[in-house]
C-alpha cells in the first residue's frame, strides 16, 4: 500500500483483525454484485469505501423515481440512466482507486463466466430465478455466496460456502417448486432502511470472506424484522437429496 492508502484504510489497519494483511486482500480482492437495487446499494457504496479493489455490478434495469425511496447508490438527476452506470458515477465518487465492472442481466453462460471470475458474489436480486440461477453457479464453481432479501418490514441474510462440504445451499433453503415470484418490492412494498441493514451485513459477510477474518455466517439463517427491532436465527441442514448441491 502507498501513503495514500495507509491514511484512507487507516481505520481499518487498526482493526486487528484486519490489519495491513487484511486491507491488502481487500485491495486485491474482486466482489460480484448482482443487482445495484436497494441491497447492491448499501452493499456496494460500503465495499467501494472498504476498499474491495473491483466491484462487477450486473443490473439490466435503469433508475425510476420509484427506485429513489431506498435505492441510494442513485439520484434524481440520473432517472432514464443505466443503472449500472448510476452506480458507477456513484461509487467513483465514495473512492475513486475502486475499479467498477458494469455489467448487464446475467443469464447463462455470461452469469457462470461473471461468478468464475469473483472472490466473492453477492446476492441482491429480487426475483427467485435469478436467485436460484446464481446459487447453481456459485455451488458449481464453488464461490462463496452472499444471499440477501427484503420484503414489506422484514428482511433474510442467508451466506453460502460448499467449499465447506457440510453447508447447506439456497435450494437446500428453499427448493426450486413453489416459490410465489409475486413477491417483490414492487407489489407488496419495503421500508427503505430495512434494504440498507441487510444490505450492510452482506457487505460485512463479503468484507470477512475475501480478508479471511472472523467467523462467516455460513448456513446460517438470519432475520430482521423492523416492526419489533430484532433478529432471529437458525442453523439450515444441508439436504441430502438438494439437486444443486448434494
Amino acid at each position: 500500500m502507498n501513503d495514500q492508502q495507509l491514511l484512507r484504510y487507516s481505520r481499518h489497519i487498526l482493526v486487528d483483525e484486519i490489519g495491513i494483511e487484511g486491507q491488502e486482500k481487500l485491495l486485491a480482492g474482486h466482489a460480484l454484485i448482482i443487482g445495484a437495487g436497494g441491497l447492491g446499494s448499501p452493499a456496494a457504496l460500503y465495499l467501494a469505501s472498504a476498499g474491495v479493489g473491483t466491484l462487477s455490478i450486473a443490473d439490466g434495469d435503469t433508475v425510476e423515481i420509484s427506485n429513489l425511496q431506498r435505492q441510494i447508490l442513485h439520484t434524481d438527476a440520473r432517472i432514464g440512466e443505466a443503472k449500472t452506470q448510476s452506480a458507477q458515477t456513484a461509487l467513483q465518487t465514495v473512492n475513486p482507486e475502486c475499479h467498477i465492472l458494469s455489467l448487464p442481466r446475467l443469464e447463462g453462460d455470461a452469469l457462470f463466466d461473471a461468478v468464475d471470475t469473483a472472490d466473492v458474489v453477492l446476492d441482491c436480486s429480487d426475483n427467485f430465478a435469478t436467485r436460484y440461477a446464481l446459487n447453481r453457479a456459485c455451488v458449481a464453481l464453488r464461490k462463496p455466496l452472499v444471499s440477501g432479501a427484503a420484503i414489506k418490514l422484514t428482511g433474510q441474510l442467508f451466506v453460502v460456502d460448499t467449499c465447506q462440504p457440510e453447508t447447506a445451499c439456497y435450494a437446500c433453503l428453499y427448493p426450486e417448486e413453489g416459490q410465489d415470484e409475486e413477491l417483490r418490492c414492487a407489489t407488496t412494498g419495503i421500508l427503505a432502511p430495512v434494504t440498507g441493514v441487510i444490505g450492510c451485513m452482506q457487505a460485512i459477510e463479503a468484507i470477512k470472506l475475501i480478508a479471511g477474518f472472523g467467523q462467516p455466517a455460513t448456513g446460517l439463517l438470519q432475520r430482521y424484522d423492523a416492526l419489533t427491532g430484532t433478529w432471529s436465527s437458525s442453523r439450515v441442514i444441508k439436504d441430502p437429496a438438494c439437486p444443486v448441491c448434494s
